[in-house]
């Protein structure tokens, strides 16, 4: 539903006409009607705020999250009004059923893990004793008398057990977490990186056919119209950089420079966007300019040689390296969260099962932060705001808040630094690389159940071989000079991003006393 509605602005200009627009259960509002391509002003989640109709004015209704957001709205009558009530109700009605339906779901495969849980711990203290009574039968050098049980049976039949049990832990996490947290992403969240896993040979038109779908996404993301144009020639230019451009010497001279044209003439022409005739020339100068320089052979980063080969990280949607910080060191909270998105998949390429667990808890964190940051994406701007919003408001360590969640966030990154550190160092052992980066990161947080658990991962863990050849995008042997050299300049490019965002937020975390000895 869309409309006009009076809103209260301040003391000064009273209530003043805005364009209000219902979608996905987000009410968003502009200036005015034909102002909406600029962008919405603010907004605010139905399944969040609380709806009071006056009980004197019969054209008021206001719209309430209690100690955050407060809409004052008045319609032009009594009946517009009720339009409007049936329309928000219905929206925060249908949510909340859903929402409901899934808690209980939730709530169910919980407690079956639980349960499962709880087998786990019973059968690694039989695991325990049984090795240590093996143990002292070996160094004692006793055979035990045929009467008596074989301790060795015994060891095997309780170890298959046990991994019984874990494979049904993993079924249920897959089968009840995953579908939820991974495979759909929820309105309002940032996109998972769609990352070219097959072999580089696209053209700029299906470069641009991906930037074209990201703007039809963004204004049903945000409850808004707008399309904003700096943004999607960032997407493009992005898009372009990341792309190998395979040319023969008689054709390259064409088909780059018309498909650009194309491209940005079609952007140009779509009437929601609404770009300036300046801007598609200043942004297809800037693209001929970068032809010219490449000299219509890659579009790649600056410092990639002829001989480099891409890979998984220099073909990424979202890099920590692409990040500009704000005004005081401050981290954008939709690029961060983006960037973690788009490192979700390293998980999947070292085992989709054995580590749907840690994805699982890795993407439900980052669904958690966005929550937040959708609430109001003008105040949340960067992540600073929203940890210092719930210091000042006295919930920053409470259970499932942004803060916590970035605390594990960050951790989980740090696991995942220290993992890609170790293999750019030149560590060929994945599971010793593994090991590494969880003793120094993880282990102290987790209890000996979860340290057992991933001791068992370990042993799924890929070979180096299978592991590097995942993360090449194009036909080529991992063993070859170019993909390695191509390897050791992503990351030293990627690495050092990170770890200075991360060393920021530790530093905030330090500051307010935000950091937890909580084990899990």
């Amino acid at each position: 539903m869309e409309g006009v509605l009076y809103k209260w602005t301040n003391y000064l200009s009273g209530w003043q006409p805005r364009w209000f627009l219902l979608c996905g259960g987000i009410l968003s509002y502009y200036d005015s009607q034909e102002d909406a391509w600029k962008g919405c002003k603010g907004s605010i989640q139905m399944a969040v705020c609380e709806i009071q109709v006056h009980p004197a004015d019969n054209t008021r209704m206001d719209l309430i999250i209690p100690g955050e957001q407060y809409f004052y709205l008045k319609a032009r009558n009594a009946v517009e009004r009720q339009k409007w009530l049936v329309a928000l109700g219905t929206a925060k009605a249908c949510l909340t059923d859903s929402r409901t339906q899934k808690e209980k779901e939730f709530t169910e495969n919980t407690e079956a893990l639980k349960t499962k849980m709880s087998e786990l711990r019973l059968y690694c203290n039989l695991l325990v004793q049984q090795v240590h009574k093996t143990k002292e039968a070996s160094i004692s050098g006793v055979s035990e008398p045929e009467s008596e049980i074989d301790m060795g049976a015994l060891l095997k039949s309780t170890c298959d057990t046990f991994l019984k049990t874990l494979e049904e832990c993993m079924q249920i996490a897959n089968t009840a977490f995953t579908s939820e947290l991974l495979h759909q992403t929820p309105p309002g969240s940032p996109h998972l990186a769609v990352l070219r896993t097959n072999k580089i040979k696209h053209s700029v038109l299906s470069s641009h056919t991906s930037t074209e779908r990201q703007m039809e996404l963004n204004p049903c993301e945000n409850g808004s119209v707008k399309a904003e144009f700096n943004h999607q020639e960032q997407t493009l230019i992005k898009s372009l950089e990341c792309l190998n451009l395979e040319t023969n010497e008689g054709s390259s001279d064409v088909s780059v420079e018309d498909h650009i044209a194309e491209d940005l003439t079609g952007i140009k022409e779509d009437g929601e966007n609404k770009l300036q005739a300046v801007e598609s020339c200043g942004a297809h100068k800037f693209l001929q300019s970068e032809l010219n320089s490449s000299s219509g052979l890659t579009l790649c980063e600056e410092d990639r040689s002829e001989n480099d080969s891409p890979t998984f990280f220099s073909v990424m949607s979202n890099r920590f390296s692409d990040i500009e910080l704000r005004e005081e060191e401050g981290i954008p909270t939709e690029e961060f969260l983006e960037s973690c998105y788009a490192i979700v998949p390293v998980l999947d390429k070292l085992g989709p099962t054995v580590f749907a667990p840690v994805k699982m808890d890795f993407v439900g964190n980052i669904k958690k932060i966005n929550q937040k940051f959708i609430t109001n994406k003008e105040e949340f701007d960067t992540l600073q705001k929203i940890v210092l919003h719930e210091v000042n408001a006295g919930v920053a360590q409470v259970r499932n808040s942004a803060t916590e969640a970035l605390l594990w966030l960050k951790r989980g990154l740090k696991f995942l630094k220290g993992f890609l550190t170790e293999v750019k160092n030149g560590e060929k052992n994945i599971q010793t690389a593994l090991n590494n980066a969880y003793g120094k990161t993880l282990r102290q947080h987790h209890g000996w159940v979860v340290r057992g658990v991933f001791a068992l991962a370990l042993r799924a863990a890929p070979t180096y071989e299978d592991f590097v050849a995942a993360l090449s995008v194009e036909e080529c042997d991992p063993q070859e000079e170019t993909f390695y050299k191509g390897m050791q300049r992503d990351l030293s490019i990627y690495l050092p991003a990170m770890e200075k965002q991360l060393t920021i937020l530790d530093t905030l975390y330090e500051v307010h006393g935000l950091e937890s000895d909580e084990v899990v």
